[in-house]
């Protein structure tokens, strides 16, 4: 039997509505190969949207694709991510199922303090999974899981989490996959990379969820399998994105210094991404006439634009500002518990403390976020 591993489809979540459309024009690209393959059934291993509560045109969009699936008598399982989840246990996901388009494959019970995952039986096939949640809170819980016995079935098991082998030393939460129950195909979504190891696979997203990823990834992904052993990585490239990074100094002449190197390349139909960096000594942030830059990049054709200032800083001997304080950060937070008294109000410090955390150069902006997450929660009274 052959089957497709999709994750990470985030479907609705770009702000920008080219890009959020480009989205759904990878995932209608991955079903089309899909059906074109006549593949026995599809995985989609969470996030299939970025949220439990997706716009309305995206849902209908999303309907369509997998009424076309339908249509062909591909079967699809899935679970949720730690975007398309709900604590509630009502989202759309629950709408697709009701629909008869997918079939949720978390069949949980639990037993003895262990949660056991009972099977969706697909011919020669047993398929379980468990879903991922917000900030990587499924990891304890994966790690108590075991499987419901399927002998002489092919064993998938669909997790939407980090297992520690792909994340190596970052200190976010992860499963120690030499725990995990043992398995023919273990179908992987949450980290966006490319990893197939051991029968272990991380789908990769459809397409890539930030504008580091563009430049990283430069386009999306998903497995088709075979129950044989052949594992196959599909590419979805749509796009070309080109990356442009300027260190400034002279925010007055920053401009046209853009636009004349822009000039050497042809952006039509791309992906243009403008970082721009740099401690500026001459003029100010505002001398660079950013919508400027974007409209020459429109007007030559460009499919979109995006700009990233983050990392331009103003030197510090042009800042007019008056301090008296030898700690400005820790005299603004006095102030602020003392006129507004919590009892949270202990930990602000060393909140800010967690949160001034950088990202390091080997990871991607989730396993980031999650690391983020993971010390915010060691300071944080939460349950």
């Amino acid at each position: 039997m052959r089957f497709a591993h999709l994750g990470d489809c985030h479907l609705g979540g770009w702000r920008q509505p080219e890009l959020r459309q480009l989205n759904m024009d990878a995932f209608r690209s991955a079903i089309a190969e899909i059906i074109k393959e006549k593949l026995d059934f599809a995985l989609v291993a969470g996030d299939l949207f970025d949220s439990a509560y997706p716009p309305i045109e995206t849902i209908k969009e999303t309907f369509e694709e997998f009424r076309k699936l339908k249509d062909a008598k591909i079967p699809v399982f899935l679970i949720a991510g730690s975007h398309d989840y709900s604590a509630t246990g009502k989202s759309f996901l629950d709408v697709l199922e009701k629909a008869g388009f997918v079939r949720n494959a978390f069949q949980p019970e639990e037993r003895n303090g262990l949660i056991m995952l009972h099977p969706i039986v697909y011919k020669n096939v047993a398929i379980y999974g468990y879903p991922g949640k917000k900030s990587g809170l499924e990891v304890p819980e994966i790690e108590r899981i075991k499987l419901q016995d399927s002998p002489g079935l092919f064993r998938i098991l669909m997790l939407h989490t980090a297992i520690r082998d792909a994340v190596k030393t970052l200190p976010i939460p992860a499963v120690n996959q030499e725990n995990l129950p043992k398995v023919d195909y273990l179908a992987l979504a949450h980290l966006h990379i490319n990893y197939n190891k051991n029968n272990r696979v991380y789908s990769g997203p459809t397409f890539p969820n930030n504008s580091e990823e563009l430049e990283e990834l430069g386009g999306g992904s998903f497995y088709i399998v075979d129950t044989k052993g052949k594992i196959e990585r599909r590419e979805i490239r749509l796009k070309e994105t080109e990356v442009f990074n300027f260190t400034i100094t002279n925010a007055v002449s920053a401009t046209d210094e853009v636009i004349d190197e822009l000039k050497k390349h042809s952006l039509q139909d791309k992906i243009v991404i403008l970082r721009l960096s740099g401690s500026i000594e001459v003029g100010k942030t505002s001398d660079i006439k950013l919508n400027e830059i974007e409209d020459y990049v429109k007007k030559q054709g460009a499919y979109s634009f995006l700009k990233s200032t983050s990392k331009l800083f103003i030197t510090q001997s042009d800042m007019d500002i008056e301090i008296e304080s030898g700690n400005l950060e820790e005299e603004i937070i006095k102030t602020f518990q003392e006129q507004n008294p919590h009892v949270l109000n202990g930990l602000a410090l060393t909140l800010i403390s967690a949160l001034q955390v950088e990202k390091k150069e080997e990871e991607t902006s989730r396993i980031f976020e999650d690391r983020m997450a993971s010390e915010v929660r060691k300071i944080l009274p939460l349950k």
